[in-house]
């Protein structure tokens, strides 16, 4: 065995060296401040303040009144400074919500010298809006969470969130919120932060539990309309008068975005009198019908507005506007816009250009573009107005081919192992985008993480049942590595019944399959079986011998993590007679490493050591680094285990690296156990300390609490090493909590046994307990370890 071949029996019933899984149905809802800090915890102040404001409106006017309510909100009754205000803006569509808060926002931004926060909750999108998870994610990265750290379920993620605001000044400005169930989350626990909450909907929850004040916006008074027409035409119009305008204000209901889209529109065409142009105007009001929140003569006013605009545009712009609104999202940048309207990137990077220059979208970034909702509405109704039928979905199949092999470009550095989909040629002329390094792909799949679920829709919605089935697959494999795993089950599920109702058994097997691993990795593990299960009758009914030894191998991956010892070694010894049969050696060492582990779990490490030679001969022969590295981590537990300390620390060395490499957060989450581990072995505490925290980190992120546990674990037995008790003890209770709570009997016996271990010198009595109700837990086992595990405890309590 490479590295040190001297692996004996020696401690086989000794638990302390046991790196298995742990069992588990959902993530536990946790508090970060209720946990117990590693060595060092939150993210360091010393770093920029977050500035996440977009640039506020040009040629603000008016809201004197309003404006000056939130500078009160500065302030406590006393004159002091106040402690965690919540304000809401609400007011009818087009109101002027955002941009009277950008401007606020900016006039008082130094105020808040911790930094300014912002998420755009898509409230009333026509698409979904973003969650409280999604928006925390971002947050948090925002405060100096790295990517890998952000815990993985909402209740986590707030209360950390909450603590990192204690003690800071900072502005969140969350827009158009469409509740206060997707509000609540983001708030402050305590400190002298203020929230600023823009919503069409009064959010009275807001008022009465977390006591908001309410800033109301109707439509503005007609001096400041008028004003406003000014302030958008200044030095391209100079002989507009005041009654004119002021008609042509009211013709606009007097709402800002109205009044924005006509004023730029009267601006480029300055040899028109105001009159005409109000004659103009009111001649053309159509669409009565598309949305609006406000009254019904405001949502004439703006529809009017609105189609005037549209009239105006070159024909180009006015296709490429009209066929934006099928676009899945409300976000996007100039290649999907390039590929709806079949156009050269740079062609559709100047219509986009021109139709922000006419406010009829947004410019949030340097190649990023925002639709407000109600334009995006109006958009989508142009499109099924003036598009025909098979215009309109050779658009949608367009857009979707740029997305699939984009993504399918991505999934090269992001999933380099996976093999890639048979993708039919795309229908358009727009290339896919390419990426020059790892970096770039998982930026972009960043960026399109929310579009991925709402193109599988878009798919199932069209009936184009193969792209739904594609676009799942696809969502998984060009996964953003930040991205928490349980977020694609949703579009999996989808993708699986569109696979079913196109007769796709191959796809249903790649599906089911997916979703098995997404559960087992989420400790979902029933839902996990009942994929996988299906995934095996599928692949034994069309004869894939390969997937059948595939799904084997997984199944047996859920029983080892539940150390339901015999019933994975029934299903490895499965799956590895069907790959000696096709004589396929890379999965054959994947389920080596795994008898291996079996082996070791069960405390035979003779038998573990010579599956897992096997492993590393066939590893290194294939040059497959993922498998290496995986025998390379328990390599090192089995060196560990048979006193060879050093050599277990370059082993689980070689394993992380390995890790790192491929850039999957799932490998060094697991691997930075068993380094460690290592690390401890070798009296390198503060080194392990780093490691079990980065790893705690990774796995809540992931989802996986059990895992996070066994880091807690290690935390534990490296203080317990440090000779500080109390600190070892305050992880063991926290880790025991977890796996009593996933009904994970087996670490549950292993972390009540170290924390009787670090109370028994002080507190005999209370040892015994523990040591007692370790006892109960371990009745179902008869391994060679649980059966060790078991005398020893038994010997502490006779004495």
């Amino acid at each position: 065995m490479s590295g040190g071949r001297a692996i004996s029996g020696t401690n086989a019933g000794d638990s302390r060296n046991d790196l298995s899984g742990s069992s588990g149905h959902d993530a536990r809802a946790g508090s970060v401040t209720g946990d117990i800090p590693f060595h060092r915890d939150l993210p360091d102040r010393h770093g920029p303040p977050p500035g996440q404001l977009p640039a506020g409106i040009d040629g603000f006017v008016g809201r004197t009144d309003e404006l000056g309510l939130l500078d009160a909100a500065l302030t406590d009754r006393d004159g002091g400074r106040a402690v965690v205000s919540v304000h809401v803006v609400a007011g009818t569509a087009g109101a002027g919500k955002t941009s009277l808060a950008l401007h606020w926002a900016h006039r008082a931004k130094d105020r808040f010298p911790d930094g300014q926060l912002f998420v755009n909750l898509r409230g009333y999108d026509p698409g979904e809006p973003v969650t409280p998870e999604q928006a925390l994610r971002g947050f948090l990265r925002a405060l100096g969470v790295p990517a890998a750290q952000v815990p993985g379920d909402a209740e986590t993620a707030a209360a950390l969130y909450r603590a990192l605001l204690a003690e800071r000044r900072v502005l969140v400005l969350l827009d158009d919120a469409a509740s206060a169930t997707q509000v609540r989350p983001l708030l402050p626990g305590a400190g002298e932060s203020m929230v600023l909450v823009t919503s069409r909907s009064r959010l009275s929850g807001l008022a009465v539990r977390d006591s908001a004040r309410r800033v109301t916006l109707g439509t503005l008074p007609e001096p400041e309309a008028v004003a406003l027409l000014q302030a958008v035409t200044s030095g391209r119009r100079t002989d507009d008068d005041l009654d004119s305008l002021a008609e042509l204000a009211r013709l606009c209901a007097r709402l800002p975005l109205a009044l924005r889209i006509a004023a730029e529109r009267a601006a480029g065409r300055p040899h028109l009198r105001t009159a005409e142009l109000t004659a103009e105007l009111r001649d053309g009001s159509a669409l009565r019908d598309a949305p609006g929140s406000g009254g019904e003569d405001e949502a004439d006013a703006v529809l009017t507005v609105f189609a005037w605009a549209y009239r105006a545009l070159p024909p180009p712009a006015a296709r490429l506007f009209r066929l934006l609104g099928l676009h899945p999202v409300a976000d996007f940048g100039p290649h999907p816009a390039a590929a709806l309207a079949d156009l050269p990137v740079s062609g559709a990077r100047r219509l986009l250009d021109d139709l922000a220059a006419a406010h009829l979208l947004e410019r949030t970034a340097p190649d990023r573009y925002h639709f407000h909702d109600l334009l995006r509405a109006y958009a989508a109704d142009r499109a099924r107005t003036e598009e025909p039928p098979e215009e309109r979905d050779a658009a949608l199949r367009r857009v979707l081919d740029w997305y699939l092999h984009t993504a399918d470009a991505a999934q090269t550095w992001i999933k380099p192992a996976e093999d890639h989909l048979p993708l039919p040629d795309p229908v358009g002329s727009v290339p896919p985008q390419a990426f020059a390094d790892h970096g770039a792909a998982a930026d972009w799949a960043e960026r399109e993480h929310l579009t991925f679920p709402a193109l599988v829709r878009a798919a199932v919605a069209a009936g184009l049942d193969a792209h739904a089935t594609s676009m799942a697959e696809l969502a998984w494999r060009a996964m953003a590595p930040s991205a928490a795993r349980a977020d694609w089950i949703d579009p999996g599920h989808a993708g699986l019944e569109a696979a079913e109702r196109s007769d796709d058994p191959y796809a249903q097997l790649r599906l089911l399959t997916v979703l098995g691993t997404i559960h087992r990795e989420t400790n979902r593990f029933e839902a996990g079986l009942e994929c996988l299960r299906r995934a095996l009758e599928v692949a034994r009914r069309t004869g894939r011998r390969f997937d059948e030894a595939r799904v084997l191998n997984t199944i047996g991956l859920i029983h080892l993590r539940r150390r339901q010892l015999d019933l994975a070694g029934t299903h490895f010894a499965e799956a590895a007679a069907i790959l000696e049969e096709l004589d396929d050696r890379r999965l054959a060492a994947a389920v080596h490493a795994n008898v291996a582990a079996v082996s070791h779990k069960a405390g035979r490490l003779p038998e573990a050591a010579t599956a897992l030679d096997q492993a590393l001969a066939i590893n290194r022969a294939a040059d497959d680094r993922r498998g290496l590295g995986n025998a390379l981590r328990l390599l090192a537990v089995l060196q560990l285990e048979s006193g060879q300390a050093d050599t277990a620390l370059r082993s689980a060395q070689e394993a992380l690296e390995i890790a790192l490499t491929l850039h999957s957060d799932t490998l060094e989450a697991y691997w930075l156990i068993a380094l460690g581990d290592t690390q401890r072995a070798t009296a390198a505490h503060e080194e392990a300390l780093t490691s079990y925290q980065r790893s705690a980190a990774l796995h809540r992120r992931l989802g996986d609490r059990g895992r996070e546990a066994l880091a807690w674990r290690g935390a534990g037995l490296t203080y317990t090493a440090m000779e500080r008790p109390g600190e070892a003890a305050d992880f063991h209770r926290q880790a025991a909590a977890v796996h009593q709570e996933l009904g994970d009997a087996w670490e549950h016996a292993v972390e009540l046994d170290h924390l009787a271990a670090v109370l028994h010198p002080k507190d005999p009595a209370v040892a015994r307990g523990y040591w007692t109700r370790a006892l109960t837990h371990l009745t179902p086992y008869t391994d060679p370890r649980a059966e060790g595990v078991r005398a020893r405890i038994e010997r502490q309590l006779a004495q």
